[in-house]
């Protein structure tokens, strides 16, 4: 790859079995070593991180629960009833969308030249696959073999839930026969009806039902999946979020040693073909968010900043970001059970650790196109992605 010269380093001794003194799903930690400044401005140099999942040196398949929770989403009229516009009911409904969105690429297996596998499991290949040893050889390894390193979500759809956005805070667009096609939500009230906002959780908000109802635990990856649902934030002008990944943070109790439980999370939309430009629809924002759950699975893995082709400028391991604004070979087709999906291709870890060879499968910096970011960022930026001096 060419570009700026990088300066990254990746310490293998320091993988481990996981950030200590919480309850949460798998993960393990490491460091990379590069030039580069903390949100105040001072000098750092090693950066740490966890990524979902088990160690590569350690080899095998970790398999995690992955609930999918189908979110019905009514926007309200002024007396609190279902608003109706042309004839129809304002309800936006994910259920017809489960079964493509389990048939898709996120899911079911696609041979990518990381090996036969579910999308995750394939980028954390490509990222981690020169750490594996016992003969893991990624394109030629299937991984219903049981053989190598992977890291596999096992889908389990669960019950559905309804969220009710009160008459104020809502828009929305039609299909040409007049029936709901999209709705944007004010991003702070979907916020406030998903996440609990006491303790203890009561069933009140969407997480705290599935919680109190087992559907989503601390070792689970979950998925809230909407239909075209998507958040602004202030005013309709700053649109639109298209998903968003977390977790609910709730206290420990004695049955878990008094451990602080992080329920990892993701928002994501289903999205009809022809609302936004660069080739997002259906499962581009799923895919998305889970690639940088995986990578960042509780929101802390900072990093250099960087400045991304697109001109976006950061300083986390959001895989995603740095790629979702570009004009070109935003998204990769994949073509599965009679539909065509579209994941999105994202930054790998290489390009945030600023390795000027990338130690990746192909020694590229982007997956599964690895034609998408053939460039670093300019090393060494202070906050606001200013050259330092």
């Amino acid at each position: 790859m060419t570009g700026h010269k990088g300066y990254g380093g990746i310490s293998h001794s320091s993988s481990s079995s996981g950030v200590p003194g919480i309850d949460s799903l798998k993960n393990w930690t490491g460091q990379f070593t590069a030039p580069g400044f903390d949100d105040f401005g001072n000098p750092q140099s090693v950066w740490p991180y966890a990524i979902v999942g088990r160690p590569p040196e350690r080899g095998g398949t970790t398999t995690i629960h992955a609930p999918i929770i189908p979110v019905i989403v009514d926007l309200l009229d002024k007396d609190g009833t279902v608003a109706v516009r042309y004839g129809h009911k304002l309800t936006f409904d994910p259920r017809p969308l489960v079964k493509p969105v389990l048939q898709s690429p996120i899911f079911d297996r696609w041979p990518y030249t990381t090996g036969r596998t579910q999308w995750t499991d394939a980028i954390q290949r490509d990222e981690f696959l020169s750490r594996v040893g016992g003969g893991d050889q990624g394109g030629n390894e299937d991984c219903d073999n049981g053989s190598g390193w992977h890291t596999l979500l096992n889908p389990d759809v669960q019950q559905v839930r309804r969220m009710q956005i009160p008459y104020g805070y809502w828009y929305f667009g039609v299909n040409p026969d007049g029936s709901p096609l999209f709705a944007i939500v004010d991003g702070n009230v979907f916020s406030n009806l998903l996440f609990p906002p006491t303790y203890p959780v009561d069933n009140s908000t969407i997480i705290g039902a599935a919680e109190l109802a087992g559907d989503m635990t601390t070792k689970d990856v979950t998925t809230l999946l909407f239909n075209n649902v998507y958040l602004y934030e202030g005013n309709i002008g700053n649109c639109c979020v298209l998903g968003f990944h977390s977790y609910d943070f709730e206290p420990g109790t004695p049955a878990n040693g008094n451990l602080p439980r992080l329920y990892v999370m993701n928002y994501s939309s289903w999205i009809a073909n022809g609302l936004f430009s660069g080739g997002f629809q259906d499962v581009t924002g799923l895919s998305h968010e889970l690639s940088e759950l995986f990578n960042d699975p509780f929101i802390d893995n900072a990093t250099p900043w960087y400045l991304s082709p697109s001109g976006l400028c950061q300083n986390n391991l959001e895989t995603g970001d740095a790629i979702e604004g570009l004009s070109t070979t935003p998204t990769f087709s994949i073509q599965k059970h009679g539909m065509t999906y579209h994941p999105q291709n994202e930054a790998v870890f290489q390009w945030f650790a600023f390795q000027s060879t990338a130690s990746t499968f192909n020694g590229s910096y982007s997956f599964p196109d690895e034609s998408t970011l053939t460039t670093l960022s300019p090393p060494n930026l202070l906050p606001g992605c200013v050259p330092a001096p």
